[in-house]
C-alpha cells in the first residue's frame, strides 16, 4: 500500500506527464498551423504568378532590370574561387614589398579580381574562336555533302552491311523523303518567308546586343561585389542577427555556409569536370578521326554540365551530326562515348566532386527530373545543388526532432524496427519480436501437450 508522500508523487508525476502531452500537442500543432499556412501561401503565390497577368508583366520587368545585377552576382560567385587562389600567391609577394600590410592586401586585391576577370575573357574568346570556325565549316560541309551521304548510307544498308535488307530499305526510302523534304521546304517556305525570317533574325540580333550589353554591366557589378565582399557577408550577418533571436540566426547562418559548399563544390566542380571531359574528348576524337571534332567535343563537354542524364543528352546530337558524314565514325563515337562516360562517373566525377551533395543516386535522379520538368536546362542543372540543401535541412529538421525525444538519429536503427515501446523508447524489431513470437508458441504448444 502506498502512503499519502507517494500518492501525492505520482499524483504530481502524472500531472506532469499530462502537462508535458499537452504542451507536444501544442507545439505539434504550432507546426502543424505553420506547414499549413506556408503551404497556402506558396499556393497563392504560385497561382498570383501564373493567373494575375499585372503581377506576371511586373515580375518580369523586374527581372529584366535587375539581370545586370543578377549576372553580376552569378559571375562573382563563379570567379570568387580564381580570385582567392590568385590573391593568396600576389600577398605573398606583395606583403614584403607594399608600405604597409593593408596596402599590400588591397593591391593584391585588385590584381586578383583583374586576373580572374581577365581568366574568363580569355576562356570565352577561346571558345568562341575554337567553336564558331567548326560549326561553319560543319554547317558548310553538311549542306554540301548531305545528298552525297545519305545515298551512300543507303547504298551500305542495301548492301546488307548495316542489317536486314527489308529494313535498311524503308530507312533509305525515309532518309531520301526527308532529303526531299528538306530541299522543298528552303526552295517553297524558307525563301518566300525571308523577310519575316529577317524579322526574327533582326530582333534576335537586338536581344544579343542587350544580353551582350548586361553582361559587361555584369562584369562592372562583379568587380564592385569581388572588391567588398567581407563587407556585404557582415551586413548580410548583421541583419539576420538583427531579425531573429541567436539560436535561430546561427542556424540561418549554419545553412548559408552549407549552402555555399553544396553549389560551389558541385558547380565549380561540374565545370572542371566536363572541361576535363572535353577535352579529353577532343584528343580521342582527334586519334579516331571523328569528324566536327570541335563541335562534338564541345557538345559532350557542355552537356555534361548536367548530372547524370547529360552524356545520354550530348551522345544524340553528336551522333546524329557524326553518321550523316560517316556511319562507321558515328560507331566508333559511340563506343568512345560510353567508355569515356564510365571512366568520367568511376573515377574523374568522383575525385573531384567528392560527396559535395551528400545525396544518393536515387535523389540525384529525383531532383533532375523535377527540376527540368519545372524549369527546363537550368532546373536541370541547378536541381541537385537546390534539392542537397533543401534535404541537409529537412535532415536536420528530422535529426532534431528524434533527438527532442531522445530517439536514435542513425537511418540505419529504423530499417527493421516494428514499432517503438511509448513508454520506455525501446525499438522493438521485426526479427526479435518474430522470435518471441515462435518461442511463445512453441511454449503454448508445449504446454498443451503436457496437458494432454
Amino acid at each position: 500500500m502506498l502512503n499519502d508522500t507517494e500518492k501525492e508523487k505520482v499524483t504530481q508525476t502524472q500531472e506532469k506527464e499530462k502537462m508535458d502531452g499537452r504542451r507536444e500537442n501544442v507545439h505539434l500543432a504550432k507546426i502543424g498551423l505553420m506547414v499549413f499556412i506556408t503551404f497556402v501561401c506558396c499556393i497563392l503565390f504560385f497561382f498570383s504568378v501564373l493567373r494575375y497577368q499585372g503581377f506576371a508583366n511586373g515580375w518580369h520587368k523586374v527581372i529584366s532590370a535587375a539581370q545586370p545585377i543578377i549576372i553580376g552576382l552569378v559571375l562573382a560567385y563563379l570567379l570568387n574561387p580564381v580570385m582567392k587562389f590568385l590573391e593568396r600567391h600576389l600577398y605573398k609577394l606583395l606583403k614584403d614589398r607594399a608600405k604597409t600590410d593593408g596596402k599590400a592586401k588591397k593591391m593584391a586585391r585588385v590584381f586578383a579580381i583583374a586576373g580572374a576577370i581577365i581568366f574568363m575573357i580569355a576562356v570565352i574568346v577561346l571558345l568562341i574562336a575554337a567553336i564558331v570556325p567548326s560549326v561553319t565549316d560543319s554547317i558548310m560541309g553538311i549542306v554540301d555533302t548531305l545528298p552525297t551521304n545519305v545515298a551512300n548510307l543507303v547504298k551500305m544498308m542495301q548492301e546488307g552491311r548495316l542489317g536486314n535488307y527489308e529494313v535498311a530499305d524503308t530507312i533509305g526510302d525515309a532518309l531520301t523523303k526527308l532529303t526531299d523534304y528538306v530541299e522543298n521546304w528552303a526552295t517553297q517556305t524558307l525563301l518566300p518567308q525571308a523577310r519575316t525570317y529577317l524579322i526574327q533574325i533582326t530582333s534576335g540580333v537586338i536581344n544579343m546586343v542587350k544580353a551582350m550589353f548586361n553582361f559587361v554591366i555584369g562584369i562592372i557589378v562583379a568587380v564592385y561585389v569581388l572588391m567588398i565582399k567581407e563587407r556585404l557577408i557582415g551586413q548580410s550577418k548583421k541583419v539576420i542577427y538583427a531579425i531573429f533571436k541567436p539560436r535561430q540566426g546561427n542556424i540561418i547562418v549554419e545553412t548559408m555556409h552549407k549552402a555555399d559548399d553544396i553549389f560551389g563544390g558541385f558547380i565549380i566542380g561540374k565545370i572542371i569536370d566536363s572541361a576535363i571531359i572535353g577535352v579529353i574528348c577532343y584528343v580521342g576524337c582527334s586519334i579516331l578521326r571523328i569528324p566536327d571534332t570541335m563541335l562534338v567535343s564541345v557538345i559532350i563537354g557542355v552537356t555534361n554540365i548536367i548530372p547524370l542524364f547529360g552524356p545520354f543528352i550530348g551522345a544524340i546530337p553528336a551522333l546524329l551530326l557524326v553518321v550523316i558524314q560517316s556511319p562507321w565514325h558515328a560507331l566508333y563515337l559511340l563506343i568512345f562515348i560510353i567508355v569515356l562516360q564510365q571512366v568520367d562517373g568511376n573515377i574523374i566525377g568522383p575525385k573531384i566532386l567528392g560527396d559535395s551533395t551528400g545525396l544518393t543516386s536515387f535523389w540525384v535522379m529525383f531532383a533532375i527530373l523535377i527540376g527540368g520538368g519545372m524549369f527546363g536546362f537550368l532546373g536541370m542543372l541547378l536541381g541537385v545543388p537546390v534539392f542537397a540543401l533543401i534535404y541537409y535541412i529537412m535532415r536536420r529538421l528530422v535529426n532534431h526532432g528524434v533527438a527532442k525525444k531522445h530517439f536514435s538519429v542513425r537511418t540505419a536503427d529504423y530499417v527493421k524496427v516494428e514499432k517503438i515501446d511509448e513508454h520506455t523508447g525501446e525499438f522493438h524489431l521485426y526479427e526479435e519480436n518474430k522470435k518471441k513470437k515462435h518461442s511463445a508458441e512453441k511454449k503454448e504448444n508445449s504446454d498443451e501437450r503436457t496437458e494432454k
